[in-house]
């Protein structure tokens, strides 16, 4: 029997659902279903999204701490329903479920959650060639920035570090219930066929972290903290501001750093 019960958005939860169906389709579609065999989305209500999962040729998976959501889906999509995992993402381990095998991830995120969802998925990377969803605009912009940009930090480098960072498109607020007071942007991560760091990753995100919490300081200030050597703060990448460093340049100095620190 159907349950036709429309589940209430919560607060608490961040929740916006989505009621365009085009838009629903459309996000679905930004996954290229290469290189896995199944699918989780995160956060999918009452499955707009959902149904369009449903129908590729890929095993869909959903994870939903909202009980009320969780009852809805597993009434209304009888053939999800063993497929529901009514857990936090973010504490859950995912390998309870996926054994280690790859997946991509997918949702229309809750702001309040989303960046936390890209950290935990960059900490996943072996297992996740794709990732696929809707952000606040402006942080999906911040995601898939280039070294220039204003919006380009930490969230930037560490992504693209790994993946390949693609802005899809723009979403109005009114399409959603109840609607948020800004835009909505998709954007699609697409693991790096050679995405093994040349440095050591927890040293990378200290550097990169350390350098955009003073953006507006040359790295010669910002890294003051890492204790480095007089001679390799004299080198010319020090000059330079941390939004003026590629992906490429912050592996390089991490490296220099490595370095410096193994001479000291």
């Amino acid at each position: 029997m159907a349950y036709n019960h429309q589940v209430k958005a919560k607060k608490h939860l961040g929740q916006h659902f989505l009621n365009d169906e085009t838009i629903a389709e459309k996000i679905a579609d930004s996954l290229t279903l290469k290189n896995y065999n199944t699918v989780l989305e995160i956060g999918p209500g009452m499955g707009v999204l959902t149904k369009y999962l449903l129908k590729k040729d890929v095993t869909t998976h959903v994870i939903e701490i909202d009980t009320e959501s969780v009852e809805y889906l597993k009434n209304n999509y009888l053939n999800l329903a063993d497929r529901v995992i009514e857990k936090d993402f973010l504490k859950y381990d995912l390998n309870e479920v996926f054994k280690g095998e790859p997946f991509a991830i997918i949702g229309n995120f809750p702001y309040n959650i989303s960046t936390q969802i890209v950290f935990k998925t960059i900490e996943m990377r072996d297992q996740i060639p794709e990732f696929s969803g809707m952000f606040q605009k402006e942080v999906a912009q911040r995601i898939c920035s280039k070294e220039g940009s204003k919006v380009y930090g930490i969230l930037s480098v560490l992504a693209q570090a790994f993946y390949d960072a693609e802005y899809l498109f723009t979403v109005p607020p009114e399409v959603f219930n109840p609607p948020p007071r800004v835009e909505s942007g998709v954007l699609r991560l697409t693991r790096k066929e050679n995405y093994a760091l040349a440095c050591d990753e927890k040293m990378l995100f200290k550097v990169v972290k350390t350098a955009f919490q003073q953006r507006r300081k040359t790295l010669r200030n910002s890294l003051k903290t890492l204790q480095l050597s007089d001679s390799l703060r004299e080198d010319v990448i020090f000059g330079k501001r941390p939004e003026q460093l590629s992906v490429e340049d912050f592996i390089a100095l991490t490296l220099k750093i490595e370095q410096d620190t193994q001479n000291l």
